[in-house]
Order: C-alpha cells, then structure tokens, then sequence
C-alpha cells in the first residue's frame, strides 16, 4: 500500500477525525475550528490538532481570513481537491454549470445576455418570503439568508443608508474564474432580482471576482436611509 494512502487510512482511522471530516466535507463552505466544535459538541482544544492532522497528511486545505481588527486571523478549513470523498459523492451540478458555461461562452454569451435569467431568478427567491417574513426581516437580512443558502458565506458591514456585503467563499470560484463576465454577471443579476422582489434595495456597485477578493457587492436599501 502506497504510503500517502496508508497516511490517510490512519489519519481517518480515529472516530473523532472521521467525524470532523465527515462535517467538513457535508458544509457547502469552509469552517473554523470554532465552527467544528459547536456542531460537534467538543472543545475547540481538542479539535485543533486533528485538523491539523489531517492537513498534515493531504486531507485538508486552510484558507487564512484577516479579521479585520486585533487578533490572529481566523483559519478556515475544507477538503482537499483530491480527498476521497467517502461515499459523499460531488454534486453533478458544477459539471453541469462548467458545460452550460462553456456553451454560452463558445456562443459569445456576454454578462449582459445572463442578466435577465440571473433577475428572473432572485425574484423567485424573492417571492419565497412571506409578506411576514419581510415585516420581521429587512431586505439586507433576508439577501443574508440566501447568500448563504447558495454557499457563497456573506459578512455585511452596514453604515448610514447603506451596506457592503462581502462574499468570503464563492462556491463557483473556478468557474468565476474562466468566465467572470457570465459567472459574476449572472451573480449580481440574482441578487438584483432579489432586491427588486424582496420590496426596496439597489446595488450601487458590484466588485467581481478579478476586481477584488473576496468579491462584494455595496447596497443602498430604503430601510437603512436615515429619517
């Protein structure tokens, strides 16, 4: 048996290790140490060096997240490219994306040819939230909800009459990546029909991907503009 293969026999050979792993690869996004103790019930002392660990031998990536202010920067882990996935088969659907995406790009499919799909789209989303819903939550907490129902992690940072909302892991960063007008372009469509939908709200500027990472969009929400 190859030796990197029995590294990672062992390595996941231990129920604790097996478990985290098992969360880490049913998240959709990255999680801190912290994140993995509280679903798990454990102290965050005990999870630290299985993580590392399992890095250690391949089975893990870290992406290191500046906080912002003082303090460490927050680690934050997913599998690897090419960890067994354990029976925790891929979803078929980014292969799906990479092809639809193809297509569009071989068919000189620009941002703007996305849009109204992308718009069509977040109103869907939209008008999936009850005129209650919309009482209890604003448009800037609900955009919160379904940004990270599709993965994408927000942080939002409000200010007088407006808002930043940051997307700190993008689930199509690849993709992102190979086609930024279609896939950014289509990113902020969504999220444009969500506003439009939800009842109020307007994208002031949306940052892609090849313009700053993490990619951002700045909001202007009537709810936030002072009286």
């Amino acid at each position: 048996m190859e030796p990197r293969r029995l590294d990672i026999l062992k390595a996941l050979g231990d129920n604790t290790r097996y478990a985290i792993y098992l969360e880490l690869a049913r998240s959709p996004i990255p999680l801190s140490t912290a994140d993995i103790a509280d679903v798990l019930n454990l102290h965050p002392n005990t999870v630290r060096p299985h993580l590392e660990r399992m890095r250690d031998v391949g089975l893990l990536r870290v992406d290191t997240v500046a906080r912002g202010g003082v303090g460490r920067p927050q680690h934050r882990y997913s599998l690897a490219p090419d960890a067994p996935s354990l029976g925790l088969e891929p979803s078929p659907f980014p292969t799906l994306a990479r092809a639809l995406l193809d297509a569009a790009a071989a068919a000189g499919l620009d941002g703007d040819d996305m849009a109204e799909a992308g718009r069509s789209q977040g109103r869907t989303d939209a008008a999936s939230w009850t005129e209650q819903d919309r009482h209890d939550h604003s448009v800037v907490d609900a955009l919160v909800v379904e940004q990270s129902r599709l993965g994408f992690d927000p942080a939002v940072v409000e200010a007088s009459g407006a808002a930043t909302m940051a997307f700190t892991h993008c689930p199509f960063r690849d993709l992102a990546e190979e086609h930024p007008a279609l896939v950014c372009g289509l990113h902020c469509a969504m999220i444009e029909g969500f506003l439009d939908g939800y009842g109020g709200g307007a994208i002031e500027r949306f940052h892609p991907l090849i313009d700053r990472s993490p990619c951002q969009v700045d909001l202007r929400t009537p709810e936030l503009v002072p009286s």
